[in-house]
C-alpha cells in the first residue's frame, strides 16, 4: 500500500513539472545583423549619411594676352623661316657686277617664296631702277631699298582691323571658313583667346557638325578662356547651329561670335553652296561682319585656288595664314592680297594657344629681311 502511494505522489509531480514547462514562454532566437545589399554601401549599413560623388572641379579660366605688340614678340619666330628670303636676296645684290643673270636670279627667288610671277617681276624691275638711279650699293642702303619695296608690296595700308565690337542691340559676327586640315578649328580658339584677351566677351557657335572632333575641340577652347559654345549632335545642321549661336549672342549680350564651318572640298560646289546657306541664315538676323578665310601658307598656289574659289561663294572680308613659322614662303601675303583683293589679317606662327597674331606689315617685313 505505501509503493501505490509513493508511485501515485511521484506521477502527480512529473505531470506538475511538464506543465510547467509546457507553460514557459519560449525564447526568440536572436536576431542576425542585416547584411547590407548589393546596393548599399557599408556606410549606409551602419547608419552613416552618404553623399554624392564630388563632380570634377571647373577648368580655370586663362586671361590671355592683348593682342597688341603680339606679332612684335613672336618676330624671333617668323624671323627664324623667313630670313632665308630675305638673306638670299641681299646676297645676290651685294655681288660687284648685277647683270641680268643676278636680277634674274632674284626674281627666281622671289618666285619661290610664292610672291607670284607678277609681283616678283614688278619688285625687280622697282628694285632695278631704283639701284641704278640711286647708284645704291653699301648693303646698308641695298636693304633699306628692297626693304622698302617688299613693304610696298605687302600693302601697309590695307584696312587690317577686326571687325568685333557690337553694334546697338547685335554682337559682331566673325565666319571663318577654309578647307579641313589648314587650321581652321584653331585659329577659331585661338581667335577667340585674342578677343577676351582684348577685355571682349565671346561666344563660339561650333558649327562644323560633320566632324565630331571639331565641334569637342572648339568646345575645350572656349572652357579655357570661359567662352560659351553652342553645339549640336555629330551631322545637325550646320546652319541651324549657327543660327542659334547668333541668337544666344543677341540673348547674352557679347561682343562677337565666332562661327566655325565645316571645311570640306572646295571643289564640291554642293557643299560650297552650303556653305552660303550657313550665311544666308545667319543673316536673318543679323549682319556677318567679318568672314575670314583660313590659308595653310605652306599650300602655295594650292592655297591661291582654295581662295578664289571662297572668295566667290562668301565674299572674304580677311585672310588668316596659318603655318607661316614652318615655312621660307612667306611671300603668299602679296600673292593672295593681289590676287584677292584683300588684306591679310591674322597669322599663325607656333602651335601655341597665344600664336595667332594681327598681321603688322612693318614688323613681317622686318621678319623677312632681319633689322639688326
Amino acid at each position: 500500500m505505501e509503493y501505490v502511494i509513493l508511485a501515485i505522489v511521484v506521477l502527480v509531480l512529473a505531470v506538475l513539472a511538464g506543465g510547467a514547462l509546457l507553460l514557459r514562454p519560449r525564447r526568440r532566437a536572436r536576431a542576425r545583423p542585416e547584411e547590407p545589399s548589393a546596393t548599399t554601401t557599408p556606410q549606409a549599413a551602419a547608419g552613416a549619411t552618404t553623399t554624392a560623388p564630388a563632380a570634377p572641379p571647373a577648368p580655370e579660366i586663362e586671361l590671355p594676352p592683348p593682342s597688341a605688340g603680339r606679332l612684335v614678340r613672336l618676330r624671333a619666330r617668323l624671323a627664324r623661316s623667313q630670313t632665308a628670303l630675305g638673306k638670299s636676296v641681299l646676297t645676290l645684290l651685294s655681288r660687284d657686277v648685277l647683270d641680268d643673270e643676278v636680277w634674274d636670279e632674284v626674281e627666281d627667288t622671289l618666285i619661290s617664296a610664292d610672291v607670284g610671277v607678277g609681283p616678283a617681276r614688278q619688285i625687280v624691275e622697282d628694285l632695278r631702277t631704283k639701284v641704278k638711279v640711286l647708284r645704291s650699293r653699301t648693303p646698308e642702303e641695298v636693304k633699306a631699298l628692297l626693304k622698302e619695296e617688299l613693304l610696298r608690296h605687302v600693302g601697309p595700308d590695307l584696312p587690317r582691323a577686326l571687325r568685333t565690337e557690337r553694334d546697338d542691340d547685335r554682337p559682331a559676327v566673325i565666319m571663318v571658313v577654309g578647307v579641313n586640315g589648314t587650321g581652321k578649328t584653331t585659329t577659331c580658339g585661338k581667335l577667340g583667346r585674342v578677343l577676351v584677351g582684348d577685355g571682349r566677351s565671346v561666344l563660339l557657335g561650333a558649327a562644323d557638325t560633320f566632324r565630331a572632333a571639331a565641334v569637342d575641340q572648339l568646345a575645350t577652347w572656349g572652357a579655357r578662356v570661359g567662352a560659351e559654345v553652342v553645339r549640336k549632335q555629330e551631322g545637325a545642321d550646320p546652319a541651324s547651329v549657327a543660327f542659334e549661336a547668333v541668337r544666344a549672342g543677341i540673348d547674352k549680350k557679347v561682343n562677337a561670335v565666332i562661327i566655325d564651318t565645316a571645311g570640306r572640298l572646295h571643289t564640291k560646289t554642293g557643299l560650297m553652296d552650303e556653305l552660303g546657306k550657313v550665311k544666308r541664315v545667319i543673316e536673318k538676323q543679323a549682319e556677318v561682319d567679318e568672314v575670314l578665310l583660313v590659308l595653310d601658307a605652306t599650300t602655295g598656289q594650292n592655297g591661291m585656288r582654295q581662295a578664289q574659289v571662297f572668295a566667290e561663294v562668301v565674299d572674304v572680308t580677311g585672310i588668316v595664314l596659318t603655318k607661316l613659322d614652318g615655312t621660307a614662303k612667306g611671300g603668299i601675303v602679296v600673292a593672295v592680297q593681289r590676287e584677292l583683293g584683300v588684306p591679310v589679317k591674322l597669322v599663325g606662327l607656333g602651335e601655341g594657344p597665344d600664336d595667332l597674331a594681327p598681321f603688322e606689315p612693318e614688323a613681317f617685313v622686318d621678319a623677312i629681311i632681319g633689322d639688326g
